[in-house]
């Protein structure tokens, strides 16, 4: 078992839960997603059941208008710009996929708003592809433990999937992400703590004692 085998089993093991934004199926996953760019994920699950009720279909949001949607959203970051990329998606995914989340990389990144980390999670979440979602979480947490040294998502993704075989990069954002909130936080890590740090390089340069554990595996 390699290193990066070891640490995301441990994790996957920590947290079991699915993501946050894995609404349960691809119109609402893909728009909780969306919105949830530079926006806290409870910040997202507090409005939507509101936005949900509101707009239960691509073909109700795009028959809105962007000042519409605005209502239900404007508690989150950005949120007159994912206004109108929510709705001018929406539009597309009528006219151009029959209502229906297009389950390829190359369609979704098609679509208004939606990068590659939005993509990757839709195919992760919905259509159970063996992708990594690198948000924030997944960015910070990469480097530390020294698998990326990457400046951008893109760089990051490209040396995750390097690193990891194919069966656990799709738990990658999923864990991270808790990972990144309770533990490995931007500011101030919880080192001391961390399950993990015994394969870490930034726990290794704060000195953080190697456990026994981790010199037999070593």
């Amino acid at each position: 078992m390699t290193d990066v085998v070891r640490v995301i089993s441990m994790l996957s093991k920590r947290y079991p839960q699915k993501g946050d934004m894995d609404l349960g199926n691809p119109k609402d996953t893909l728009i909780g997603v969306l919105l949830s760019a530079r926006t806290r994920d409870s910040q997202v699950l507090k409005i939507y059941p509101d936005f949900q009720k509101a707009f239960p279909t691509f073909a109700s949001l795009a028959a809105s208008t962007p000042r519409e949607i605005e209502k239900f959203i404007s508690t989150i970051g950005l949120y007159r710009s994912k206004a109108r990329a929510i709705h001018q998606l929406s539009q597309m995914v009528m006219e151009e996929y029959g209502g229906e989340v297009p389950g390829r990389m190359e369609d979704l990144i098609r679509l208004p708003g939606v990068g590659r980390k939005t993509a990757n999670c839709v195919l992760s979440y919905v259509f159970g592809q063996d992708t990594i979602c690198v948000d924030t979480h997944v960015f910070r947490i990469a480097h530390r433990l020294g698998w990326s040294k990457g400046k951008t998502p893109e760089r990051v993704e490209a040396d995750l999937e390097r690193l990891t075989p194919v069966k656990w990069r799709s738990a990658i954002n999923r864990t991270f992400v808790r990972f990144g909130r309770e533990i490995c936080q931007p500011q101030i890590p919880k080192c001391e703590t961390c399950p993990v740090r015994d394969w870490c390089e930034y726990g290794k340069k704060r000195n953080i004692g190697i456990s026994k554990k981790a010199k037999k595996h070593s």
